[in-house]
């Protein structure tokens, strides 16, 4: 619901400006970060702790989500060219009126049909309207929090600032493991060194969003004959690929389940670390070998995201039901906001490393070659180093696999 709000905030900034624009930002922020923790604890729910289905299940949730991350581009395109848009209501802002009524559809589509999941997902008995008058008081506090981040601070600060929410949080998860038992503790240490490396993965991985976009506007050759392939069609090849090959993966995983053969959940991590690495090498070879008038082909590029997303699958679905395993049965919705946040620290890296290879001129073939085989060698060089600590990491795990 909060989601739904934003969007249509946003698109009545048209009229409003301003205010209704950061309103609509804000409300996008807190429910996202309502929304996405509990959607994934709850999904963890639907196995029991020793389901060996439950990877696998995340990666059909996974697959999911990207069906819909790519529907919604080229669908939300059509809609802002051919479609939508006035002159009091430019097409950008007509979207997101489309989108906050689909999201609302979405909101009621839940509402009615959650009774399906039983008791999965509600309030423990005794709560409802306090818990809800909680998240409701908790939000409009954050509010100012996130206008101040979202107009006054750089990215430099704004990286400060998700560190040390990160370093309190991960105190609170130990402080509760170790009131759980030795157990727990080394269960919820281990999850921590995990979310350490997952940081790692997403400040190379979201140079998808970040400086390949900027590689594909200024030095990829996309024209073919008098037509030129879309920058914004790159961003659906990742989600084409996870709904590809999501299925392909969770076969391989009960496959090599039945065999006894399949891969602990720190190394699925270092093979997630090591193809997102592998991925820039195709990148490094076309800045050094393919240029042309200051361009590369389009296809090293594409070859780039569908690399990445074999790297993805490993990791990020894998992450999350790594989380329903190791964290406190009390605190999976916490611990599942910490996942996300170490996601976010990523991110915001992201983009400091994209600003950094882009300078003052912009990007060129020299410095985007420089950057990428700096990835490669910090990407690789992680998922080597988890390999070779993943039995140390198994052991904190006790027994969860």
């Amino acid at each position: 619901m909060f989601i739904a709000l934003g969007h249509l905030s946003i698109a009545l900034s048209a009229f409003f400006a301003r205010p209704t624009f950061f309103l609509g930002l804000i409300l996008i922020v807190i429910g996202t970060g309502l929304l996405k923790p509990n959607v994934s604890a709850i999904v963890g729910d639907l196995y029991t702790a020793d389901d060996p289905r439950r990877d696998s299940g995340f990666t059909i949730f996974y697959m999911g989500i990207n069906a819909g991350a790519f529907v919604a581009p080229i669908l939300t395109g059509i809609l802002a060219s051919q479609v939508l848009g006035t002159d009091e209501m430019p097409a950008y802002k007509a979207v997101f009126l489309a989108t906050g009524i689909g999201m609302l559809i979405s909101f009621f589509w839940f509402w009615f049909g959650r009774r399906s999941l039983g008791e999965i997902g509600r309030p423990p008995a005794g709560t409802g309207m306090g818990q809800m008058a909680i998240v409701l008081i908790g939000s409009a506090i954050c509010a100012p929090v996130i206008y101040y981040l979202l107009s006054q601070v750089g990215a430099d600060i704004i990286q400060i600032g998700l560190s040390a929410i990160f370093v309190l949080l991960m105190i609170m998860m130990i402080i509760e493991g170790v009131r759980e038992g030795k157990v727990q503790r080394d269960k919820v240490l281990a999850m921590i060194v995990l979310f350490v490396f997952n940081i790692f993965f997403w400040c190379f991985f979201e140079q998808a969003g970040s400086s390949f976009n900027f590689l594909a506007e200024n030095l990829v050759d996309r024209t073919f004959g008098t037509w030129e392939f879309p920058v914004g069609w790159f961003q659906s090849i990742n989600p084409i690929g996870i709904v590809v090959l999501a299925p392909l993966l969770t076969v391989v995983w009960g496959m090599l389940n039945k065999m006894k053969a399949e891969p602990s959940i720190p190394r699925k991590f270092g093979i997630g670390l090591i193809f997102n690495g592998l991925s820039f090498t195709v990148l490094m070879f076309a800045l050094t070998s393919l240029v042309a008038n200051e361009h590369i082909p389009l296809w090293p590029l594409a070859l780039t995201y569908v690399i990445q997303t074999v790297g993805e699958l490993c990791l990020s679905p894998i992450g999350l039901s790594m989380v329903t395993k190791l964290a406190p049965l009390k605190s999976v919705g916490l611990a599942m906001g910490g996942w996300f946040l170490s996601i976010s620290i990523g991110n915001n890296l992201s983009g400091i490393v994209a600003a950094a290879m882009s300078g003052e001129t912009g990007l060129t073939p020299e410095s985007a070659l420089q950057g990428y085989t700096q990835g490669f060698f910090i990407l690789g060089g992680a998922g080597v180093l988890l390999f070779l600590i993943a039995p140390l990491i198994q052991k904190l795990m006790h027994g969860v696999k």
